[in-house]
């Protein structure tokens, strides 16, 4: 059945995987994407998709109701699937504002075009991170849909801020919609200043591996291709109204993944330089992913060993990608960053 789905923060991380992974399995869709390309949103990502007759860009901000509007009139969504957020810890401890502006009030233009213009379906892309964290002395933990929510950072107060307005929204004005939450994703694309793409650049370049903290810090990881197949599966058959956990149950420190990467470039342990903590760092996120799979059959297909290495090689491969980021706005960035630490 033909669809029309509207991607937005298409061209970042997650929803730039999420528009390939679409377009593949479905040819009877058009896909959508509206991305304000900002720093984390990269339209050398949507190359190849742009070269697809079933593939349309709009680069619009979620928060300006009057330019979504258009686009909704424009196309018609069957399907919106927001992944557009501010979604980077230390960031949003910097400068909260934009966090809030864009994860909650740019949610809720986003559901109002979906009442207004009859879209069939809301889909809200959201994080682990919005339940806290676990200790580290309890690995019998996990994160369940009905774990109460309790955010630790900017960010995520701003995504469990979001996920509430659209439990809201669904019951106030009958929105067809669903949420599913996220471990920490890993992948092509991905933009730098994250875990596994920042230490493989510093690392094939000889530089200081940043760490915060001892590296201890626990989290679950998920092959990023394995998670638009998660969520696909809850466009397709995922009840209105319902929250989905979707995790990889590939739990690993911090310190750990460093290591990896260290092996697979040949750098030194060396260049890795312990730094100050990340102000309320979240020690562990561990996801039960036991509702998505008894309700609608997923499990991560990828194991974290050969995620881990696929990633790699792609970064390995993709050097122009990466290299036209890190020599702009970014440098900047990892300089205020890092540059008094290492």
């Amino acid at each position: 059945m033909k669809k029309t789905v509207l991607v937005t923060g298409g061209a970042g991380f997650i929803g730039g995987n999420f528009v390939y992974y679409m377009l593949g399995a479905h040819p009877d869709y058009d896909i959508v994407c509206v991305d304000s390309l900002t720093y984390a949103g990269n339209l050398s990502t949507l190359k190849k998709a742009k070269e697809s007759a079933r593939f349309a860009f709009e680069k619009a901000d979620i928060r300006d109701r009057g330019t979504i509007n258009g686009i909704f009139e424009k196309y018609r969504p069957n399907v919106v699937v927001n992944f557009a957020a501010e979604s980077h810890v230390d960031r949003s401890i910097k400068n909260p504002e934009v966090f809030l502006t864009t994860n909650i009030l740019g949610t809720q233009v986003l559901m109002d075009a979906c009442i207004a213009y009859g879209a069939e379906r809301f889909h809200q892309v959201s994080t682990d991170e919005v339940y806290g964290d676990l200790p580290l002395d309890r690995p019998d933990m996990f994160f369940t849909e009905k774990t109460p929510l309790k955010a630790s950072s900017p960010y995520s107060a701003s995504k469990a801020s979001a996920d509430l307005l659209v439990m809201a929204y669904h019951r106030t004005y009958g929105l067809n919609a669903t949420i599913s939450r996220c471990s920490n994703n890993y992948g092509p694309y991905q933009f730098p200043e994250k875990l596994i793409p920042l230490m493989f650049i510093n690392a094939g370049e000889g530089k200081p591996l940043p760490v915060y903290g001892k590296g201890e810090n626990v989290r679950d990881w998920l092959y990023v291709e394995d998670h638009c197949a998660a969520i696909d599966l809850i466009l397709e058959n995922g009840k209105n109204g319902e929250v989905y956990n979707v995790g990889g149950h590939n739990e690993m420190r911090n310190i750990d993944i460093v290591r990896l990467i260290c092996k697979y470039t040949g750098a030194s342990e060396t260049l890795i330089k312990f730094v100050t903590d990340r102000k309320g760092h979240d020690l562990r996120y561990a996801i039960d992913p036991e509702k998505i799979k008894r309700e609608l059959g997923w499990t991560p297909r990828t194991k974290f060993a050969d995620g881990l290495k696929k990633t790699l090689d792609w970064y390995r491969e993709n050097e122009s990608w990466w290299k036209e980021i890190v020599s702009g706005e970014y440098k900047n960035y990892y300089a205020k960053m890092y540059g008094d630490k290492v």
